[in-house]
Order: structure tokens, then C-alpha cells, then sequence
């Protein structure tokens, strides 16, 4: 087994407005004035915040096997596709595209499909 160095461990990811999502609004607090509400998108891609710092949190219990199953989908990424990425990427790019698929094919995308058993 391998571990990652100090420089993996302690390297720069970025600043956020170096590599944040373009076709993301940052949340507001106020649409009285036309501000756009916290969930508006600029037309576009939905894409994962991808290796930015993240200043939200949250917390999702997961099964052993589902847990050994994301470990087994991560390390496939890595050996077949070169993509060295961790859980949390992988989390937050299955987040982007069950989102893009809900906005895109609203009551038939396959986040509706399954959460609704239809």
C-alpha cells in the first residue's frame, strides 16, 4: 500500500475564483431588487465545483458496502482512466450529473425515476 507525501497532502488546490464554475451564480440574499434567487443558473453546463477549497460541509452516512463500492469506483477511475481523484471529487461530480439530469429531463430523470420508484 501506498500513501500520498507531504506535497499531495499539503498542496495548493487553487483559489476559488481561479477555478470556480463560471456558469454558477453564488448564492443570494436578496431578490427583491431582480437579484437572481440562490437556485438561478446561468444557462450552461452543470459541472462540480471540482478541486477548490469548500467552505460547506455535510455529513452522508453511507453503508459499508456502498462505502467499499465508491472506494472500488475511485480506484477503477485511477487505474483504467488516470484520473486521481478522491471520494469526495467522485461524490461531487455524481452530484452534478444527477442535478444536470433532473434540470435537464425534469420528471424523467433517473434521480425522480428512482427516488419516486416509478
Amino acid at each position: 500500500m501506498s500513501l500520498p507525501g507531504a506535497e499531495e497532502l499539503f498542496r495548493r488546490t487553487g483559489q476559488a475564483s481561479e477555478t470556480a464554475d463560471p456558469t454558477v451564480d453564488l448564492p443570494t440574499r436578496n431578490t427583491a431588487n431582480g437579484q437572481r434567487p440562490r437556485h438561478a443558473q446561468v444557462p450552461g453546463p452543470r459541472r462540480s465545483s471540482g478541486r477548490v477549497k469548500h467552505d460547506e460541509k455535510m455529513t452522508v452516512y453511507v453503508t459499508a458496502d456502498e462505502l467499499i463500492e465508491l472506494e472500488h469506483a475511485r480506484l477503477r477511475l485511477r487505474r483504467e482512466f488516470g484520473a486521481g481523484v478522491d471520494r469526495g471529487r467522485v461524490v461531487r461530480e455524481a452530484i452534478a450529473i444527477a442535478l444536470a439530469d433532473l434540470e435537464t429531463r425534469g420528471s424523467e430523470s433517473d434521480l425522480v425515476r428512482r427516488l419516486t420508484g416509478s
